[in-house]
């Protein structure tokens, strides 16, 4: 996620403006830009477990995918063997592409997650590399502070 950009859920100036225009214009606007800067950092989480669960077994017996014992109640043989044999192993050969696409898709969200907790691993340490670059800046005596007795 681009943490740069303007319109972010967060209470940024620009998130701020378009909510008060929202109100100003129509008030549903308003309050729907008030739960994007609330929630909007749930989304993807929500979109995530969306499809998870839209992946779930009770969704996939429409798409064929509980074998061959389901299938056939779902899509009955058509008594034409040659058919019924070749649309088996088309529908094998789906599953097949979908399994590999699945592992593809968690290959990717872990090289995702782990150059995130890289990338949070580098900002932590310039932080603290800058945090005891001033501490060694400041003078060890604080003679000079605003509350001297």
């Amino acid at each position: 996620m681009n943490q740069s950009s303007y319109i972010r859920p967060d209470w940024t100036p620009a998130t701020v403006a378009l909510m008060v225009l929202g109100f100003v214009v129509f008030w549903p606007l308003g309050l729907a830009m008030l739960a994007y800067i609330l929630y909007g950092d749930r989304l993807q989480d929500f979109k995530r477990e969306a499809n998870r669960k839209m992946d779930a077994a009770p969704f996939r017996r429409w798409r064929g995918e509980w074998g061959r014992g389901s299938c056939r109640t779902r899509f009955h043989e058509t008594g034409n063997t040659a058919f019924d044999e070749w649309r088996r192993t088309e529908l094998d050969r789906l599953e097949a592409e979908r399994r590999k696409l699945d592992e593809m898709r968690a290959e990717f969200d872990r090289y995702a997650a782990e150059l995130r907790r890289a990338k949070d691993r580098e900002e932590f340490d310039r932080f603290m590399r800058e945090r005891s670059n001033r501490s060694e800046d400041r003078p060890a005596d604080d003679s000079q502070g605003f509350y001297q007795s």
